[in-house]
């Protein structure tokens, strides 16, 4: 590690200096190049808007419920919610100080802090994850698309759970999952091609608070049900006797997909903060508003559940299969269901954008491509492999690897990600922060002056190095 000097911008400390360079290192050059203000979100509103933006999508509003119905309501909830204060936190702040501390993209901080190949590995890891789950979520979120325009029309003409089933089948066995997951992908084109504060950050400013005006409606209306008393015992009143091996790897494991930890949302968010952004600040709160969207999912979606007699262990089917057929019985159904989906379009736009930008960021700040042409290239790629997971439920459902094994895109695609690339990205990011990172960086970034989210600061780094790295590779061994 280089002597520490004065930065730019504010920044405490430097890192490093190259040999073509005495004095100057690095870390200013860098920031001198390619760091502009218009590279950076604009208020610290925007920074919790995007960061509670991304981690506030299909993980909330989908499957938080399914998770928690599938492992006993309350006692799902209050193991989730220990993981979330006691990984989520420490995670999500390592990756602001890697993406703060460098204003570099997911691929190039990791080899910027520590100079060498060993260590680009993890943002590999991210990148790739990134095209994997922008391209098949993007095609869940096409489906959002479809019973969107479906609840202005023939939704309600079904009777029942399985007509609703049969309905869902006919749906992603056709061509209007590829169109819709085509049209949702140029729709994220759109927004992220505009740039960061005047498409990422502006974004969200309108994304974000719109979506948790929607859920709390959802509340209101959901609390006025005859089977309101009995959700909210299910999600609140927790049987500790349920609590399994099960029930808590699944509780982490919901943990980690809810905050995208591991991914590189947050750190490529990170390099855009200005660097009197406070980081464990940031990271408390939008962990708090991202629990708050889970429970609140779950106080939308459980009363209804129980008011029209379905199983709260409905599992995935439960968006796009029962809460359907609750709306066709529900009093202003027709409201209330094209209010949902539009709902979950938001959710998942938000959180595609933040996928986005871990590729963008890195073509435009480490391979010099204009944003533009970044833009095209992402979107392109997962477009490309978006219409192949689509066609993994028609048309590409029967292909088979030498005759025996069943071959599904979609499938591979969210098994790798999700259950292989996160966790251990994840791992390894705490690792690298815990183990490999300048501890006087670490103390440095974290530092929040006249502040009391300072004490926390040793905490989160003991976290970090002793606990976050064996949680995290429980959820890894145990999802593989």
């Amino acid at each position: 590690m280089g002597k520490e000097e004065p930065g730019p911008q504010g920044s405490e400390f430097t890192i490093g200096k190259e040999n073509n360079s005495p004095t100057e290192s690095r870390f200013t050059r860098m920031k001198k190049s390619d760091n502009s203000q218009s590279q950076l979100f604009a208020t610290r509103l925007g920074v919790i808007a995007a960061t509670v933006g991304s981690a506030v999508g299909l993980g909330n509003i989908w499957r938080f419920p399914y998770e928690a119905g599938v492992h006993g309501g309350g006692a799902f909830m209050i193991v989730y919610l220990v993981f979330i204060f006691l990984l989520g936190i420490p995670v999500l702040t390592a990756e602001f100080v890697l993406g703060r501390s460098t204003h570099r993209s997911v691929f190039g901080a990791f080899g910027f802090l520590k100079p060498g190949t060993r260590f680009k590995g993890i943002g590999l890891i991210g990148v790739v994850a990134s095209l994997m789950i922008l391209s098949f979520y993007s095609v869940v979120a096409g489906w959002t698309l479809e019973y969107f325009i479906r609840s202005f029309g023939d939704l309600f003409s079904k009777n029942g759970s399985d007509d609703f089933h049969r309905m869902f089948g006919e749906f992603t066995e056709g061509w209007r999952p590829i169109l819709w997951t085509v049209v949702f992908l140029l729709i994220n084109m759109l927004v992220i091609v505009r740039g960061v504060q005047k498409g990422v950050e502006r974004a969200s400013n309108i994304i974000t608070p719109l979506l948790f005006v929607l859920i709390l409606i959802f509340c209101v209306n959901s609390l006025t049900l005859s089977g309101a008393r009995e959700g909210l015992e299910f999600l609140f009143r927790p049987d500790f006797s349920e609590i399994s091996p099960s029930v808590v790897i699944g509780a982490m494991g919901q943990a980690f997909f809810s905050l995208s930890l591991g991914l590189g949302c947050m750190l490529t968010y990170a390099s855009y903060f200005k660097d009197d952004t406070p980081l464990i600040r940031s990271a408390t709160v939008t962990a708090g508003l991202d629990v708050m969207a889970a429970i609140l999912s779950g106080i939308l979606i459980f009363p209804a559940v129980f008011t029209y007699g379905f199983s709260p262990e409905a599992g995935p089917a439960l968006v796009f299969e029962v809460l359907p057929a609750i709306f066709a019985q529900m009093p202003g159904g027709k409201i209330f269901a094209p209010l949902f989906f539009f709902m979950l379009f938001l959710a998942s736009l938000s959180s595609t954008i933040s996928m986005s930008e871990i590729m963008v960021s890195w073509l435009t700040r480490e391979r010099g491509v204009s944003r533009r042409s970044a833009c095209w290239l992402t979107i392109g790629i997962a477009m490309f492999f978006g219409v192949l997971c689509a066609l993994s439920f028609s048309y590409m459902s029967g292909l088979k690897i030498a005759g025996t094994i069943e071959f599904n895109i979609f499938n591979i695609f969210d098994y790798t990600s999700s259950n292989i690339l996160l966790p251990f990205g994840g791992m390894l990011i705490s690792i690298f922060t815990g183990w490999q990172l300048d501890r006087n960086i670490v103390k440095k970034t974290m530092n929040e002056p006249k502040s009391w989210f300072n004490r926390f600061a040793p905490f989160v780094i003991f976290i970090l190095k002793y606990v976050a790295p064996v949680m995290i590779f429980v959820i890894f061994v145990s999802n593989v």
